[in-house]
């Protein structure tokens, strides 16, 4: 990626969070929301397949209904299959914080820690595919002196729960 695209990118993201465009914070609970009902329906289709029990998959419409309504709104507007994507990206990032847990807990401290990571570099995934920000790899800016922003850290700055 040349400089001037680079550029072009860092003033996109800058003018985006200082529109207040991409209310990121404000879209972070529902965004984990949106994987929780995902995990959920998940989680209803495995128990309905091990208990062989109707009521489990019964269940599944109204949750799918609900994740597909809130999904709405954290990508009102998709491209190809972007709003597939989107949802995966939500679901995975979910399933690698779980596991991620789940060494932490096993005291597999690193590989936890690794996880954790891979899953928010998912998260910020999903929130640069929804500003329209993909064609990130990593990014230089004069406010942070010339070194290089990951996607992470841009998800980061432009999603400062604690700056309301």
């Amino acid at each position: 990626m040349d400089t001037k695209k680079i550029t072009e990118l860092i003033k996109r993201a800058e003018s985006l969070r200082e529109s207040g465009t991409p209310d990121i914070s404000g879209a972070e609970d529902l965004a984990l929301a949106v994987m929780n009902l995902v995990s959920l329906e998940e989680h209803f289709f495995f128990t309905g397949a091990k208990t062989k029990k109707q009521e489990y998959f019964d269940i599944l419409p109204e949750i799918r209904g609900l994740r597909k309504e809130l999904l709405a709104k954290l990508v009102p507007k998709h491209e190809g299959e972007t709003w597939c994507a989107s949802k995966h990206l939500l679901a995975a990032s979910m399933r690698l914080f779980e596991v991620g847990s789940r060494l932490e807990s096993e005291k597999k401290k690193e590989e936890a820690k690794e996880m954790f990571a891979r899953a928010y570099k998912v998260f910020s995934m999903f929130w640069l595919l929804r500003l329209g920000l993909t064609n990130l790899k990593s990014l230089t800016s004069e406010e942070i002196s010339r070194k290089p922003m990951t996607m992470e850290e841009l998800v980061a700055k432009l999603a400062d729960c604690c700056n309301e």
